[in-house]
């Protein structure tokens, strides 16, 4: 019993140890979620720990726009997102590992919803026409972007006049980012601060490109 305890206590501090390592290793290297972990950000579980329809309707999506997500990964918001913007609308994903965009193309071989397309490229990559989208959001993925301030150059430049930038981060999120740091970065790309709808675990900042 004892033998039982001492293994499971050692257990217990190695996986604090290697939490803190990944933690400490995003935020100095700024390290994507691995494709091996999609699971943990997938599912039933994570929707209700990710607030998947709050982080939606903060959106304020409508039939017809065009939605970019980037890091969408295995899809949890992304696939969720395209309905709503049927008939008509476009629902595009950003994603840089190979292993993700496996995991979210398996998902739509099953449940296409016949809008969804995505781009394998890196968020600093300018790989969408300029002026064309309505909404571009990202979801604890801004911090793992090394080259932030060119990742919102490229959504800023995505978007039409007046099209939404929307930033969804969770406390607990190795990659965490603060309001602070997120308001300071929009506007020093040229987007105009909307508002702000928050938890005690997670907020999402909306931002406006200025024009009509």
């Amino acid at each position: 019993m004892q033998l039982a305890l001492y293994i499971y206590a050692a257990l217990v501090v190695l996986l604090l140890v290697l939490n803190l390592g990944w933690r400490y290793a995003c935020r100095r290297w700024a390290l994507p979620c691995p494709s091996l972990f999609a699971s943990a950000v997938d599912g039933r579980l994570a929707d209700r720990m990710s607030g998947t329809e709050s982080t939606l309707a903060r959106l304020s999506l409508e039939p017809g726009m065009t939605v970019v997500e980037v890091g969408p990964g295995p899809g949890r918001l992304l696939l969720r997102a395209a309905p709503r913007v049927l008939p008509h609308g476009r629902a595009i994903g950003i994603e840089l590992q190979e292993g993700m965009i496996k995991k979210l193309r398996a998902k739509l071989a099953h449940d296409d919803p016949g809008n969804v397309s995505v781009i394998h490229a890196s968020a600093t990559e300018k790989v969408l026409p300029e002026g064309q989208a309505d909404v571009v959001y990202l979801c604890t993925v801004l911090g793992e972007i090394p080259d932030r301030r060119t990742a919102l150059v490229n959504c800023l430049a995505a978007l039409r006049p007046g099209g939404r930038l929307s930033i969804t981060e969770i406390i607990g999120d190795p990659h965490y980012q603060r309001v602070k740091t997120v308001r300071e970065l929009a506007a020093s790309v040229g987007f105009e601060f909307e508002d702000i709808s928050s938890t005690w675990r997670m907020y999402t900042a909306n931002f406006r490109k200025p024009g009509a």
